[in-house]
C-alpha cells in the first residue's frame, strides 16, 4: 500500500510551478489537503476552497453522464451520432460512428474541428471555443472525412466529444449543463461543481505564470472540458468510483466507467475505459485523467487496490516541462 502523509503532500505542491496549488488526497476516506504557488500573501483556505477548471478532465463526467442514460435506456452506446443530428449529407464512415466512438476517442475524427483554428485564431490562447456555435460543429461534422473506420484507430479527440453532448442534448430535449447536474452532479452532492463561471472561482495565469487569463468559456464545447470544481467536491466525485455502493442511483454507472473498453498500442498495452485513462499494475488497475484550459491545469484520479483518490490543481497554463502531472501520478503510485 502507498502511504501519503502531509509533509508529502506538502512537498509535492511546492515542486510545482503556478500562482495556487491544492493537492487533495483520500485514503481510505481519510483525506488530507495541501497547498502552495508562487503567489504571494494568499490565503491557503481561500485557495483549498476555490473552484478550479479542470479541462479535459471533464470528459470524464460526460461518459459517466452516458453510461447512466444507456442504463436509464434514453439512449444505446451502439446509437449512431447521426440519429440525434438534422439530416444531413450521407457518408459511410460518418454514418458509422456511434456514441461509443466518440466518447472513446475511436471516432476517427479530429483532434478539433477544421475551421475552428480560422475562426478562434483572434483569442486562441484566452477563449478559443467561445462563439463556435451548434450549427458550425455540425456543419464541421458533416465536412469532415473520418480517419479509417470507425473503431479501428485510437485518436484523442475534443471534437468527437463535443458532438457527444451535442447528442445527448438532442436525445434528451435538456441542454448540456442542466443535464450533467441533473443525472449526474446533484445525485452526488457535487454542490461546489459547475460548467459555467462563478464567484469564487480561482483565476488562471498564461505561461509565464503572472498575467491573468479570463475565465475559460467552452462554449459547445461543454462536454469535453467546461467543468470547474473544487478539491473537495472532485474528491467526493473520484471516492464515489471507490465505493459506488454510497450512490445507488449512480452505483451501475460508476462500475461500468471502469471496466476496459478499448486497448491500443503494442501488444495493446494502452488500456481505456469509458471515460479514464487505465494502467495496469500488478495489485490492480489506475485510473487517471489529466486537464488544461488556457490558464489552469488538473488531474484526477484513483487507485482501487489502496483505497487512494488524488486531485492536484493548479492556476498556470499548461506548458512542456510541467510537474502538475507527474507529481499527482507519483502520489497514485
Amino acid at each position: 500500500m502507498t502511504d501519503i502523509d502531509r509533509d508529502r503532500l506538502a512537498a509535492a505542491a511546492a515542486a510545482i510551478d503556478a500562482p495556487d496549488v491544492v493537492i487533495a488526497c483520500s485514503q481510505h476516506g481519510e483525506r488530507m489537503v495541501a497547498t502552495g504557488g508562487t503567489a504571494a500573501g494568499r490565503d491557503p483556505a481561500t485557495v483549498a476552497a476555490a473552484r478550479y477548471e479542470i479541462g479535459s478532465a471533464s470528459k470524464t463526467f460526460t461518459g459517466l453522464l452516458l453510461a447512466q442514460l444507456s442504463r436509464r435506456h434514453v439512449v444505446k452506446l451502439s446509437d449512431p451520432v447521426t440519429w440525434y443530428l438534422p439530416p444531413r449529407r450521407a457518408h459511410a464512415r460518418r454514418d458509422a460512428i456511434a456514441l461509443f466512438h466518440l466518447v472513446t476517442h475511436t471516432s476517427g475524427l479530429p483532434r478539433l474541428p477544421p475551421d475552428l483554428f480560422r475562426r478562434g485564431l483572434p483569442h486562441w490562447f484566452t477563449n478559443p471555443y467561445a462563439g463556435y456555435t451548434t450549427e458550425q460543429l455540425v456543419d464541421a461534422f458533416t465536412s469532415t472525412r473520418p480517419v479509417g473506420r470507425p473503431g479501428t484507430r485510437w485518436r484523442y479527440s475534443n471534437f468527437g466529444v463535443a458532438m457527444l453532448g451535442t447528442a445527448l442534448t438532442e436525445a434528451t430535449g435538456t441542454p448540456f449543463e442542466p443535464l450533467l447536474t441533473e443525472e449526474i452532479l446533484s445525485p452526488l452532492g457535487l454542490k461546489d461543481t459547475a460548467l459555467t463561471p462563478q464567484p469564487g472561482d480561482a483565476t488562471g495565469h498564461g505561461y509565464r505564470g503572472r498575467r491573468p487569463t479570463p475565465a475559460f468559456d467552452a462554449g459547445i464545447f461543454a462536454a469535453a472540458g467546461a467543468v470547474r470544481a473544487t478539491a473537495d467536491d472532485l474528491l467526493t466525485y473520484l471516492e464515489t468510483h471507490l465505493d459506488p455502493d454510497r450512490v445507488p442511483a449512480l452505483s451501475e454507472a460508476l462500475r461500468f466507467v471502469q471496466r476496459t473498453a478499448v486497448r491500443r498500442g503494442l501488444r495493446k498495452q494502452h488500456h481505456h475505459s469509458l471515460c479514464w485513462f487505465v494502467h495496469e499494475y500488478d495489485d490492480g488497475p489506475v485510473f487517471f485523467h489529466a486537464g488544461a484550459t488556457p490558464g489552469q491545469e488538473a488531474f484526477v484520479g484513483f487507485r482501487p487496490a489502496t483505497g487512494t483518490a488524488v486531485v492536484v490543481l493548479g492556476t498556470r497554463r499548461y506548458r512542456y516541462g510541467s510537474s502538475l502531472q507527474q507529481q499527482a501520478y507519483a502520489l497514485l503510485i
